[in-house]
């Protein structure tokens, strides 16, 4: 390799996780099994409308996939702190399997049963919370701390990719195939992360104490007291999702602000898709991400930025009513930036939790945060929605940016640890 390939080459994502085969085997299963996941994404609202012809039932699809989301989360993690993890994976992977192979049920006997089909949502979404601390957790043990970062960033790339590529192919392929072959596919694929998982070593849990159990999860809380980076590597999260992100108000600005049809449409389409957009490309230009020491600091930039983006972008709204084209472009491109930051602020973070915190406790670490994860987002449609109502799309979007900003920089005031925060070096 030439020199000035070498340094091209620094740009791109650090892809030296994958010479590692059970990551790799991992990551490589999951480029097939986050499209299949994504086609079901589509098809469960798209159903439950095509149902009932209601969109109270398809928002009543969050709720039944919040709870177990954050009961099973917390629960997950706390399996993960005391039983083999790589046994976690294989049982909450089957079950994922199998709740996908429900979906082609109903769908193929044509139930049309919403009840049925909202059950069938909750069960996954259970297993993916037991699913998902598990996964993240054994990444310590497959990797060394300091490619943590790389392979937080290439699992993003792909799950971008998924977000990106599952909505549209399942899209155009509902009305052609039907939903029976859109949840056959995401069963079929998941069979490539099932072997990914099988093919894993032993992973047992570095000193468990007590049992799987409510004290345990309690306990997992306990374990953020007096542990300041730890602690703020939530905080400045929930700051980001609660405050920054807009996407409730993505329907109403398509329609009212920039013209769309009532039902979606394309700028519809591509709000949502510009997102995803910004986080891929992201992780496709994340060869620095490995290169950084200063993890806290970096957090900090990434939601500033994040912050500043989403500002921008109500302000770009608000411009709209002037122009028009130029400021659909500009939103579009404040959301690219905005993912493109989200994703280096979310593989800091993860490296940060992971190689922060004990292995007897990364499970139920990994718990609380698939919750704040998933729970920050619909917090945030609830504030956004009810802002947007109130005050129009451009003021709430906007404020919402600033306060980001304004938010971030008082808690790194009181807290300035987690700004100096850096990994410990890598024993030799």
């Amino acid at each position: 390799m030439t020199p000035r390939l070498g340094r091209l080459r620094r740009h791109f994502a650090d892809t030296r996780p994958l010479r590692t085969p059970a990551f790799r085997r991992l990551w490589t299963a999951n480029i097939v099994t986050v499209v299949g996941a994504q086609l079901t994404v589509v098809a469960v609202p798209a159903q439950l409308y095509a149902i009932t012809g209601s969109s109270a039932y398809v928002g009543l699809a969050g709720l039944f996939g919040l709870v177990p989301l954050v009961v099973f989360g917390l629960y997950g993690g706390a399996l993960a702190d005391h039983l083999d993890r790589r046994t976690l994976l294989i049982l909450t992977t089957v079950g994922l399997i199998a709740t996908s192979g429900l979906f082609f049920v109903q769908a193929a006997l044509g139930l049309r049963n919403v009840w049925a089909l909202l059950g069938i949502f909750a069960l996954q979404q259970a297993f993916f919370a037991l699913n998902q601390p598990v996964r993240a957790a054994i990444l310590p043990k497959l990797l060394p701390v300091g490619l943590i970062p790389a392979a937080q960033s290439l699992n993003m790339t792909v799950f971008s990719a998924g977000a990106i590529a599952g909505p549209l192919i399942g899209g155009a392929l509902i009305p052609v195939l039907g939903f029976p072959l859109l949840y056959g596919l995401d069963t079929l694929t998941l069979f490539a992360t099932l072997y990914a998982v099988v093919k894993l070593p032993p992973l047992p849990v570095d000193n468990p104490q007590g049992t799987p159990g409510l004290r345990s999860v309690l306990d997992g809380f306990g374990y953020l007291q007096g542990r300041t980076v730890l602690l703020m590597s939530f905080v400045v999260d929930i700051i980001a999702m609660v405050f920054g992100l807009a996407r409730a108000l993505f329907p109403q600005i398509a329609h009212e602000t920039f013209g769309g049809p009532a039902e979606g449409g394309m700028v519809y389409a591509l709000l949502l898709a510009s997102m995803p957009a910004g986080v891929l490309l992201g992780g496709v230009f994340s060869g620095w991400i490995s290169r950084v020491r200063r993890q806290g600091l970096a957090v900090v930039v990434s939601i500033a930025i994040w912050g500043a983006a989403m500002a921008a972008f109500g302000l770009a709204v608000g411009l709209a009513s002037v122009w028009l084209v130029p400021m659909l472009v500009v939103a579009l491109l404040t959301q690219v930036v905005g993912g493109a930051a989200d994703m280096s602020s979310a593989a800091f973070r993860s490296a940060i939790l992971l190689a922060a915190a004990d292995d007897a406790v990364r499970g139920r670490l990994q718990g609380i945060f698939i919750v704040v994860v998933a729970g920050g987002p619909r917090l945030a449609d609830v504030l956004h929605g009810a802002g947007g109502a109130l005050i129009g799309p451009a003021w709430t979007a906007g404020l919402g940016g600033v306060l980001v900003v304004l938010l971030l920089a008082a808690v790194v005031r009181m807290f300035p640890a987690f700004l100096a925060y850096r990994p410990a070096p890598a024993a030799s």
